[in-house]
């Protein structure tokens, strides 16, 4: 599948210039991240200049409200039947959403994370199309099961299209219609499953150290936390040294003693990520009775990391893009090996599953326990920590 970071300039000029340029630009925004992208860089990819782009739209952001407009409409095109029996009905919806997801794999982003930097009026407008979406999948299957009231089936949709999202996550390879037939089938699961229905929660505040007197050493833990809260409430290109440095209490040029740059402080929140990552890994696993008991004390991991430290989790699964080069590379590294870690437990608990679906399975599950995650604020007092645990368990038997 192509990469957006390897888009080649078009040859040919097509029938709709704005559409052409809006696909491109979105690939470049979910490959690299928004703020990374600029108007000449979107101009050579599409193989004309930047002047041209300007003559389309008035600048980047009018690109990225226009791309996700087009995603929107173009999901809720495709995902519209109208059968009579409702079983039917879902069955044709999942059909079109899974086909949607593998053709929009290099778009999807702009449902998972790009979203976050339209302003606030036209995040209204997506949420309402995402509304749309969910309430055309909630009709039937209330139809198909009497057992759901509309919130357990709209909890359901939420994780069921957690899955399809979760395509875009990745680039792991594999075959078009594999891919469409395994969301598909692990979506349908999901939505025959047992239904997540707590009570969203306002999580307690967050207690503020006294920086007065700290050692160097606790100073840096407490920048690298600040950051942490801050780039993930924010965003990474909200967010500036001097921020940072009120948040700790702190002068800016004290930040600057400690890391050199905004970038520096981001790539050590990746590197304390994945080492929390990899210690759950390697706890979880010491000890295991078989695969299928490490597989089930991972999932717990996870879970339990992604609870205690949520917002480090979520800026390592947010900020990738706006990483250095190098540390990018580094760190993508090790977040395939973590999750060939998965895989490999997952075929041994499924010797004739393939390893590329596997991988589409483990992602999903990944996926489905952050995005719920979020849905909850992560506070476990809503008990979605344990069942997120028996969902992703759920999907990787799917």
């Amino acid at each position: 599948m192509r990469s957006a970071d390897t888009i080649e300039p078009s040859r040919r000029r097509p029938k709709n210039r704005k559409d052409q340029i809006a696909l491109v630009a979105a690939e470049l925004f979910c490959a690299r991240g928004y703020h990374r992208v600029g108007i000449d860089e979107i101009a050579a990819a599409v193989g004309i200049s930047g002047p041209a782009v300007y003559r389309h739209f008035p600048g980047k952001y009018a690109i990225l409200l226009f791309a996700t407009r087009s995603l929107i409409t173009r999901v809720l095109t495709e995902v519209d039947a109208d059968d009579a029996d409702p079983a039917a009905r879902l069955d044709a919806l999942l059909t079109a959403l899974a086909k949607v997801a593998v053709d929009g794999r290099d778009v999807g982003g702009l449902y998972q994370w790009e979203w976050r930097y339209l302003e606030p009026l036209h995040l209204a407008e997506f949420a309402e199309g995402v509304t749309e979406l969910s309430r055309r999948f909630v009709v039937p299957l209330l139809a198909v099961r009497e057992d759901l009231d509309r919130p357990a089936a709209s909890a359901l949709v939420r994780a069921m299209l957690s899955v399809f999202g979760s395509l875009s996550t990745h680039r792991a390879a594999i075959a078009r219609g594999r891919a469409e037939h395994t969301l598909r089938r692990v979506a349908l699961t999901v939505l025959h499953g047992d239904a997540p229905v707590p009570r969203p929660l306002t999580k307690k505040p967050r207690p503020v150290p006294d920086p007065a007197g700290v050692r160097p050493g606790a100073r840096r833990e407490l920048i690298l936390a600040e950051a942490i809260r801050l780039f993930h409430r924010y965003g990474y290109h909200k967010v500036a040294m001097g921020d940072i440095a009120r948040g700790v209490g702190i002068n800016a040029s004290s930040v600057y003693r400690v890391f050199p740059g905004k970038a520096d402080i981001l790539a050590a929140a990746f590197y304390r990520a994945s080492e929390r990552v990899s210690d759950a890994t390697a706890i979880a696993l010491d000890g295991a009775a078989d695969a299928a008991d490490a597989l089930r004390r991972l999932t717990e991991s996870y879970v339990e990391l992604t609870f205690e430290r949520s917002d480090l989790v979520s800026v390592y699964l947010a900020e990738n893009g706006n990483l250095p080069g190098g540390d990018r590379h580094e760190l993508r590294k090790v977040q395939r090996l973590h999750v060939e870690e998965w895989v490999r437990l997952l075929t041994e608990v499924r010797p004739g599953l393939p390893a590329p679906e596997a991988r589409v399975l483990v992602h999903a599950a990944l996926t489905v326990v952050t995005d719920l995650g979020r849905w909850v604020r992560f506070d476990r007092r809503t008990g979605m920590d344990a069942h997120l645990v028996r969902l992703s368990m759920l999907i990787m038997a799917g």
